[in-house]
């Protein structure tokens, strides 16, 4: 499928200045990217981000950005047939255990599920949010390829140069 419209992220005021870097995700993985593979988890919405970046505890000093996004191969994770044709499903992409299946054995089903799509040479996953408080209609578009130009297109909404020159 394709997704063109706003993506969002709520990111540690740490990072504000590396708002395309994908590099946290990088050296610690995430649930749809091993270690060293850089990826941006982003949003469909400004709320989603926020869940998405505060999940435990209180909520802690967060900087909400926004791009203009086009991305012309994006894997729907909704679509329990294509899910199905990668050897996945719903229950497997929403496993909880997915930071234990890591730390047992380098890299996590879904992980293994993200490193196969970008290899297809998808260019992100739509997938719904395991955020807690988020249903359905919360999605995340997780970025395993980014660049300013199409097939996958990533702009950072900064007119005012609020963030100064990123590094």
């Amino acid at each position: 499928m394709q997704y063109e419209g706003k993506l969002y992220r709520a990111l540690n005021p740490i990072y504000a200045r590396q708002p395309l870097s994908g590099r946290g995700a990088e050296l610690y993985g995430g649930r749809f990217n091993p270690k060293r593979m850089p990826a941006l988890y982003t949003s469909l919405s400004v709320m989603t981000a926020l869940r998405e970046a505060n999940q435990v505890g209180n909520l802690q000093p967060t900087l909400l950005v926004s791009y203009d996004a086009s991305f012309e191969r994006v894997f729907d994770g909704r679509d329990e047939d294509a899910l199905q044709a990668e050897g996945m499903d719903a229950a497997a992409i929403s496993d909880p255990t997915w930071r234990d299946q890591m730390k047992a054995s380098g890299e996590a089903r879904t992980q293994s599920f993200a490193r196969r799509l970008a290899a297809a040479g998808y260019h992100g996953l739509l997938v719904r949010s395991f955020a807690p408080g988020a249903t359905g209609e919360d999605l995340n578009l997780v970025l395993w390829e980014w660049t300013e130009r199409a097939p996958a297109r990533l702009i950072l909404i900064d007119d005012e140069h609020r963030l100064g020159r990123p590094e």
